[in-house]
């Protein structure tokens, strides 16, 4: 992969964004937010391959060189931090709006994975840092499972699913295809926040009206039957007691 040629794929809006590619680093998002402090504009960082990639809640990402799609973005919000709670989701609808795009359909799990027939295609991990000029900058890292070798499936323990089709293509095209959705929905996310992302990405819910139960650190918080989320991204959830909105953190999402 090559910086220029994804800044050439992507189109005039690239001036706008630093692009940078490098062939190994530990992780994408940590590169960056040891430079948030600095940042002017939005930088797009992209691995050929990462050795301490991190999930949500500390999780290891685990892939092998040439078959994941491995980058962050850093981008500003002027806002305040608490205006960033559906990020994650808004995230996940503009991948999987340019996804769809390239004839590879999926769905959303709460709170930031994109979903192929039920297993694990792409995460997303946000981190963020004030900004010293105001506002927030966002780290947004995804890693999109291209190929999976067997024995990193059998590392990851899981079944996990990959897009061969995606694999084949130029990749710096795919990366500037997925780069122009995100900015478009970045933007619209700074300006409206997660509301007007709200019922696309209820229509890509994988759990709606499925049984399911909230961990949290192996403890079991909430069970009931899962019934979307709201205009701020909290997960319904349909209870005995009623319902309940869960706010997107350290938990996570098990069919009961």
């Amino acid at each position: 992969m090559d910086a220029g040629a994804i800044a050439r794929h992507y189109g005039a809006p690239a001036g706008a964004i630093d692009i940078e590619v490098v062939t190994e680093t530990g992780s994408t998002n940590a590169d960056l937010l040891a430079r948030a402090a600095g940042l002017r504009r939005p930088v797009l960082r992209v691995a050929l391959h990462q050795t301490a990639g991190r999930g949500r809640a500390g999780r290891s990402w685990l892939s092998a060189p040439g078959t994941a799609l491995t980058f962050s973005l850093a981008w500003h919000f002027a806002g305040p931090l608490r205006e960033l709670a559906g990020l994650p989701l808004a995230v996940g609808v503009a991948l999987a709006d340019a996804l769809g795009a390239l004839d590879v359909p999926v769905q959303l799990k709460w709170p930031n994975d994109v979903l192929r027939d039920g297993a694990k295609l792409a995460g997303v991990l946000i981190e963020t840092q004030a900004a010293p000029s105001g506002g927030v900058w966002a780290v947004i890292g995804v890693g999109l499972n291209l190929l999976m070798p067997d024995e990193i499936e059998q590392r990851i323990g899981r079944s996990v699913a990959a897009a061969p089709w995606l694999a084949q293509m130029d990749r710096n095209a795919l990366m500037a295809q997925l780069l122009g959705a995100l900015a478009a929905n970045l933007g619209q996310f700074a300006q409206d926040g997660f509301a007007p992302f709200c019922a696309r990405w209820n229509r890509l819910h994988a759990w709606q009206g499925v049984p399911v139960v909230i961990i949290d650190r192996g403890v079991t918080l909430h069970e009931g039957v899962a019934a979307g989320v709201d205009d701020w991204g909290r997960l319904l959830l349909d209870t005995a007691a009623g319902r309940i909105a869960i706010v997107a953190g350290d938990v996570s999402l098990r069919e009961a």
